[in-house]
């Protein structure tokens, strides 16, 4: 195929369930791109849109002549389910635009995987599957997603290609925009005819149960690698989705999906395999988090390696509110020291430090606004004592880990000093998966004795230098992200599903 033409669009979110729904304004504030805008924003240097994306698109330039038609990449930071509207309004600009640029060799989608809407708990297949009523049967359709997604069968059933991330921390989106590009090259190419098959399991594992560097996931990923590579090259690729199981969707659960060259009862052949794998090890997908209790008595010990803890209830990367005050109200009425935390999502206090300037003291309210709803019930309010040490305008690009090379913007920020914590309180809801959140208002990382994130496993890339995995601790926090599932008021998971019930089972399919 001498000058293939391929749309490129994509609408990423990973939805909790219990979170605020995400609005058209949600995406605009992180990454709203249409047209050219894709094109010149993917090719810049440090591009303010997904990885992965960018990454196709670069190696579609390197590898060949091709023609790019881009209609809109879109991303919000978690959030609940996307609205409606927003969503209806999303879906019929990105087909208007492959409409227009018909005939077409193929599309790419770079969408996360595991958004949920207000109407349907499967707004990513419905994209695959309209997509694909459009393009017709003979186009290739190639999909990068997080490892977080929760896959539906129409989501694999329209696609000849499902690209997963392979580590979390997310540190492969790179490599796995460049694979998607690759693969399809191989498509035009004639050399692959790809066949893809999904098995999904009634495992629903909390997200700290889900990192690669180590544990039943990392294994399971390492498995799906070594027996790709052991097929000859008949595999073209192996992704295994922990998925997102604050989603509480019936399409949640730990799903395979594996793509061959050209035979589909190889891929299902395999997919079963490791699916069995998985399975035998649900026991070890369980994980004991520290006490809050013990987390302010070990913060306080002296004679101690530093440590850094997360915030595990509160993660904004997963949907949580970035508020809640129940580690940060016990390490200062314990009188920690030498501890750094990060990072509040408070815009009144950031705007009311920027306007009384560095240098002053005020009593700092925290969650002086209240949210209005039930599951905002954490997010209690806390006053004390506070210096306002530096101030930043929230700008930065990223250094290490998930948002190294990127271009992030957290607004107007500062960082407030209580007695032997120093706080940094940001504008825009971020989890702190990144040194220059403490950085851009010239903390030093190496000297604080206790760091807490807001972050549930990003952060282990970003902090590595200073952390590696043994002086890292998971603390046993409330919020929309409690890794004890049980304390959830889960209603659309299929039930029954391991951990929340011990009675679970599968068997794989003849």
């Amino acid at each position: 195929m001498p000058n293939p033409r391929v749309a490129l669009m994509g609408l990423g979110l990973e939805s909790n369930r219990w979170s605020r729904p995400a609005s058209e304004e949600d995406f605009r504030s992180i990454c709203w791109l249409e047209g050219d805008e894709i094109l010149k924003e993917a090719r810049s240097a440090t591009p303010a849109m997904p990885m992965e994306a960018a990454a196709f698109i670069k190696a579609m330039d390197a590898t060949g002549p091709w023609q790019p038609s881009p209609i809109l990449i879109a991303s919000s930071f978690p959030a609940g389910p996307i609205e409606q509207p927003t969503f209806e309004r999303a879906l019929a600009f990105m087909l208007s635009g492959l409409k227009a640029a018909l005939p077409l060799a193929a599309v790419y989608i770079c969408n996360h995987g595991a958004m949920t809407a207000t109407h349907t708990f499967d707004p990513d297949g419905e994209i695959v599957r309209a997509v694909r009523e459009i393009v017709g049967s003979k186009p290739r359709l190639v999909m990068t997603l997080d490892l977080h997604a929760n896959i539906s069968e129409q989501m694999v059933a329209a696609c000849d290609l499902v690209v997963g991330y392979r580590t979390n921390p997310h540190v492969d989106m790179i490599e796995r925009g460049e694979e998607a590009a690759f693969g399809l090259r191989r498509m035009f190419a004639g050399l692959m005819d790809a066949k893809t098959a999904l098995v999904r399991l009634p495992l629903t594992p909390a997200s700290v149960n889900l990192l690669t560097n180590t544990g039943p996931y990392g294994d399971l990923i390492d498995y799906g690698q070594k027996r790709q590579a052991e097929h000859s090259g008949a595999i073209a690729n192996v992704s295994i989705f922990g998925g997102f199981v604050f989603s509480d969707t019936p399409k949640n659960g730990l799903a395979i999906v594996v793509t061959a060259r050209r035979e589909r009862a190889l891929a299902e052949q395999l997919a079963n395999e490791i699916a069995e794998r998985a399975w035998a090890m649900r026991s070890r997908f369980r994980k004991t988090l520290m006490p809050v209790a013990d987390a302010v008595s070990y913060a306080k010990r002296r004679e101690r390696a530093p440590v850094i803890y997360s915030d595990s209830g509160d993660n904004p990367g997963g949907g949580g509110t970035g508020r809640t005050t129940e580690l940060l109200m016990a390490l200062n009425a314990a009188g920690a020291e030498d501890v750094i935390y990060g990072s509040f999502f408070d815009p009144a206090l950031a705007t009311e430090a920027h306007a009384l300037g560095i240098g002053a003291k005020f009593v700092a309210r925290f969650n002086r606004h209240r949210g209005q709803a039930a599951w905002e019930q954490w997010d209690v309010p806390f006053e004390a004592e506070a210096d306002v040490v530096a101030l930043s305008d929230g700008r930065f690009v990223g250094k290490l880990g998930l948002l190294q090379g990127r271009r992030v913007d957290v607004g107007p920020s500062a960082a407030l000093r209580l007695a032997g914590l120093t706080v940094v309180v940001i504008s825009a809801r971020s989890q702190t998966a990144d040194p220059m959140f403490f950085e851009m208002f010239g903390i030093d990382i190496a000297k604080a004795r206790t760091v807490i994130v807001k972050s549930r496993g990003h952060f282990r890339a970003g902090f590595r230098p200073w952390f590696p995995p043994e002086h890292v601790r998971e603390v046993d926090t409330a919020g929309l992200t409690s890794p004890v599932l049980e304390r959830l008021p889960f209603a659309g998971l299929s039930r029954p599903s391991y951990p929340l019930d011990e009675d679970a089972v599968w068997a794989p399919r003849s």
